[in-house]
């Protein structure tokens, strides 16, 4: 699954193992994540693509704005990524 700027991903490997972030950007090998409190907008964590699983989820308002570009705050990032983080914990509960 090709993984670009604005999708959701889950960390599968590092220190930040099972956390969820925002792709700010993407390179050949590489993603920049950013969840708006260990790794902020301004300073994205590089990451390899292959370290990372996309997390389906329709697309957001938040989404939009990073694909074009706009100016997002931290606040933003840490507000949509605690309510997918919600949904993950309660589908993988109910899975069980």
């Amino acid at each position: 699954m090709e993984i670009s700027k604005s999708d959701i991903v889950l960390s599968l490997a590092g220190h930040d193992k099972g956390n969820v972030f925002y792709v700010m950007d993407t390179d050949g090998v590489y993603v920049f994540l950013a969840d708006g409190k260990q790794r902020t907008v301004e300073k994205p964590k590089r990451k390899k693509r292959f370290h990372v699983r996309k997390v389906l989820r329709p697309d957001s308002i938040l989404a939009a704005k990073i694909r074009s570009g706009e100016q997002i705050l931290n606040s933003e990032l840490r507000r949509e990524l605690a309510a997918i983080r919600q949904e993950i914990n309660v589908s993988t509960k109910e899975g069980s």
